[in-house]
């Protein structure tokens, strides 16, 4: 319980200081994993956690069933239709490519390790999270497109690395075992994949449309109304569990099926959802920099830090400049989008849950590389956010949303 009287003190501390704490670039993300470096540092530090209890692996499941469902209903629809194109190219295009390439660029720098393990490490280092960087996308130096665009591909993104990075998992572990069946492996995946698709669009659409109807009749109010959003995703969670579903993919789904009524209802509908979302992601933060301590505890890997440099710089922006090449976006915006795909708490959830589920065939691999390719890209993206800013600003002003650059 100490924890949390902790976490919560901090989390109250940085709120009142938050205004000016912006101004040194210090968001709540950045306050939390120093906080966590600094209370679970040392041989017998103040605080400590387990990451391996069935209570906590629980946990973390939840989180992340959230964060899909958020992600996916807080997708502004307006900017998928006009950007059709751009979006279709970066989740279509460039993530499959950004994919195989950390894969790629694991084999060399990791031949040691199994196939299945650097397949699973390729789909934790991919996901994008612009939370560390919210300065950068609410920064109006830069033009509005890009940023828009970049918050489609941020909540899109996870939801489809999610039910990869599950099969990687399986496969690394069914790859242990003296019979392996790998057909039969994915089978189960498929199967798991069908009640989550049902799960998800049955409680989504129902939910949605039970929700548009109360709230148009005047049966419901604003409060309960964000209160039975929030019931959403976990129903789908809960639900495609108990049919042998995946829940992620499920609370997903849901967000999915859920949006478009979301345009019927309080413009505040999603807001008590977001906000717990918030709160148990600035948790993990927390927890994220005992994982730094325990990582840099054991001392320095040069390989590891070689391949979280490149997998945070060239695997993603080779692809996006490729991929973005004929749409007519200038080389800069492209270097932007390629360059700008922070990692974060979606990279900490999948590392943790990998640890979970190979404790003894490659999971703490993958998380020792987790950690430093997140903590990398907090340095780096954080450090670029100002540089970016001012380059656009003296590039003039930015052109109107939808209209390319020459």
């Amino acid at each position: 319980m100490l924890a949390v009287t902790v976490i919560a003190g901090i989390l109250f501390t940085w709120a009142v200081l938050s205004h000016r704490l912006a101004r040194w670039s210090i968001t709540a993300p950045i306050a939390m994993v120093m906080a966590g470096i600094a209370l679970t540092a040392g041989a017998d530090p103040p605080l400590r956690f387990d990451f391996d209890t069935a209570s906590f692996e629980h946990a973390v499941e939840v989180v992340l069933a959230l964060i899909l469902f958020v992600d996916a209903t807080e997708v502004p629809q307006g900017v998928i239709r006009a950007e059709k194109g751009i979006v279709t190219r970066l989740l279509g295009g460039a993530l499959p490519l950004t994919l195989c390439a950390a894969f790629l660029t694991a084999l060399a720098f990791f031949p040691d390790q199994p196939g299945w393990i650097l397949a699973a490490l390729a789909t934790v280092v991919v996901p994008l999270d612009l939370a560390p960087t919210t300065a950068v996308v609410r920064d109006r130096r830069i033009p509005g497109r890009l940023r828009d665009v970049l918050n489609v591909e941020g909540g899109l993104n996870d939801g489809i690395v999610s039910p990869v990075f599950l099969l990687c998992v399986a496969a690394a572990a069914e790859a242990h075992t003296r019979s392996a069946d790998y057909a039969e492996a994915v089978v189960d995946a498929v199967a798991s994949a069908g009640w989550a698709l049902g799960a998800g669009s049955v409680i989504g659409y129902a939910a949605g449309w039970l929700l548009r109807r109360s709230w148009e009749h005047g049966w419901t109010q604003p409060s309960a109304t964000r209160l039975g959003v929030l019931t959403v995703p976990v129903a789908a969670y809960t639900l495609s569990v108990a049919l042998g579903g995946n829940g992620f993919v499920a609370s997903f789904v849901a967000g999915v099926c859920l949006a478009p009524a979301m345009r019927r209802l309080p413009r505040d509908a999603v807001a008590m959802t977001d906000d717990v979302v918030a709160l148990l992601c600035l948790g993990l933060w927390f927890v994220f920099g005992q994982m730094v301590n325990d990582e840099f505890w054991d001392g320095f890997h040069l390989s590891v830090i070689l391949y979280a440099a490149v997998t945070i710089s060239l695997v993603r922006v080779v692809p996006v400049m490729l991929v973005l090449a004929g749409t007519g976006l200038r080389a800069r915006d492209r270097l932007f989008l390629g360059w700008m795909g922070p990692r974060g708490v979606t990279s900490i959830v999948f590392g943790l849950l990998a640890a979970v589920e190979l404790p003894d065939h490659g999971g703490d691999f993958i998380t020792r590389v987790m950690v430093i390719t997140v903590l990398l890209s907090i340095v780096l993206h954080g450090l670029s956010a100002e540089p970016i800013g001012r380059a656009y600003a003296r590039g003039g002003a930015a052109r109107p949303q939808g209209v390319p650059g020459p």
